[in-house]
């Protein structure tokens, strides 16, 4: 059997893969593995769920809830918040683990159920196999008063709110913020914590419907919020995805500010203020280079981390790092959050430009970013990506030509047949022409022979 579980919980179709039956069964598996601490020391469980506003979320966070209750834990239901949220109050409640149900910036008729362990920690791939294999078992059946019981959350979104403004370095009185919510979990939240930081807020994509989630507006969508910032002479926007873990910013002439540079932004403020741990930022391989030129400028090294938040998460808690994220703008404040938090992110970026009275535009100059292409080279033997001599030998040239002003990647798909090329060089042309001849290499030597 194929592991169910992929890089951030499992996630499919609503009613394809993901059905209430094995959303009941897998949190009744999960029950008894996340909270077999509390089971062991004759103590009922406690677990917090949230979910984002997809129409599916309702039936499918249903039987969640059914799952857990039927194992004995008591649930806290916070109804819809952001993912961040949900880790947050597992830890303000002292719960024992929780579920948050969201497919982030997938089309509306995904979904997805990732679990969290105490504390707001994602899960260890160990923890997520032990889930599989307690699925293959008969659940728990508790009568009486062993069953759990289900109740609302009453406070959960101002708690999460209340803790936002509690890490604001400064107000954001002055500024005009147009957030573009993606008609997804963050539509209630992100808007009232920046009004009450002070700011004037105009508000775009926060009309969720369960069908229009990620829907032509959101962080992956940033035309409409360009469009909106520059019709509102506003100081800057911010955009969220689905399940808002994630930030990507405009500045008040309408370009894109993406993750990489709001890192450059925030892992400077945080040095200039003495907090960046050994002066210390993680990101990912595919940051672009012109991140790590402008951060070894200002003194501070680029740790990086295979792609994906829990491996930039692994390497944060191995040196205790105060900062590190991806270049999709998922950011990590250690201080403050265990995921990505893309209400938090935009909080301190725009507070970044109230303190120092600077435009995002000229914070984010701070870094230039390299041109950067990619090619996927589908249809061929990705296993021998990293062996094949010919096209070690095509890399070894294509980074001698480019020195110190560029860089070559090749990363095999974790779930197609096709090998990603990317090339960064100080000008698009030169990026261009040698990503394009490695692509050629990798697709004569890599192809696939028919049976």
């Amino acid at each position: 059997m194929s592991r169910l579980f992929g890089t951030d919980g499992v996630r499919g179709v609503a009613n394809g893969l993901l059905t209430a039956e094995l959303a009941l069964s897998l949190a009744q598996a999960a029950a008894v593995v996340l909270g077999a601490e509390a089971l062991a020391a004759g103590r009922r469980p406690r677990a917090v769920i949230a979910r984002d506003p997809r129409a599916s979320g309702e039936f499918i966070g249903a039987a969640v809830e059914a799952g857990l209750a039927s194992v004995g834990i008591d649930v806290y239901d916070a109804g819809v918040l952001p993912t961040p949220a949900a880790a947050y109050l597992i830890a303000s409640l002292e719960a024992d683990f929780g579920v948050m149900i969201s497919a982030s910036h997938n089309p509306a008729a995904d979904n997805g159920i990732k679990f969290f362990a105490a504390g707001g920690q994602k899960l260890p791939d160990i923890v997520e196999d032990a889930i599989e294999e307690r699925l293959l078992l008969e659940p728990l059946r508790p009568v009486g008063a062993g069953v759990g019981r289900i109740q609302r959350f009453s406070d959960a979104e101002d708690r999460y709110i209340l803790h936002l403004l509690s890490t604001l370095p400064h107000r954001l009185d002055g500024l005009t913020v147009v957030l573009d919510c993606a008609h997804g979990a963050a539509s209630g939240c992100s808007p009232q914590v920046f009004k009450d930081a002070g700011a004037n807020v105009i508000v775009i994509g926060a009309e969720p419907d369960g069908l229009n989630i990620n829907d032509g507006v959101g962080s992956t969508h940033l035309g409409p919020l360009q469009e909106a910032v520059l019709a509102h002479g506003a100081d800057l926007g911010i955009a969220h995805d689905g399940d808002a873990d994630r930030c990507l910013a405009v500045d008040h002439e309408g370009s894109v500010i993406d993750g990489d540079q709001i890192m450059a932004v925030l892992a400077l403020a945080l040095q200039a203020e003495g907090r960046l741990k050994d002066d210390v930022l993680v990101a990912t391989v595919m940051s672009n280079l012109g991140l790590k030129i402008a951060l070894r400028e200002a003194g501070v090294t680029l740790l990086e981390a295979a792609v994906g938040d829990r491996y930039v998460l692994e390497a944060m808690r191995e040196g205790e790092f105060s900062l590190g994220g991806e270049q999709s703008g998922h950011v990590i404040f250690a201080e403050y959050a265990t995921t990505g938090d893309g209400v938090l992110t935009g909080l301190q970026l725009a507070a970044q430009v109230a303190k120092t009275g600077r435009s995002l535009k000229d914070l984010a100059a701070v870094m230039t970013k390299l041109p950067q292409l990619m090619i996927n080279v589908k249809g061929v033997d990705k296993r021998r990506a990293s062996s094949d001599e010919g096209i070690l030998e095509a890399v070894r040239r294509a980074e001698a030509e480019l020195g110190e002003t560029g860089r070559v990647l090749l990363r095999p798909s974790g779930t197609e047949s096709l090998v990603r090329v990317m090339v960064e060089a100080a000008d698009m042309e030169t990026a261009t022409r040698i990503c394009q001849n490695l692509a050629a290499v990798v697709e004569e030597r890599l192809a696939l022979v028919a049976p």
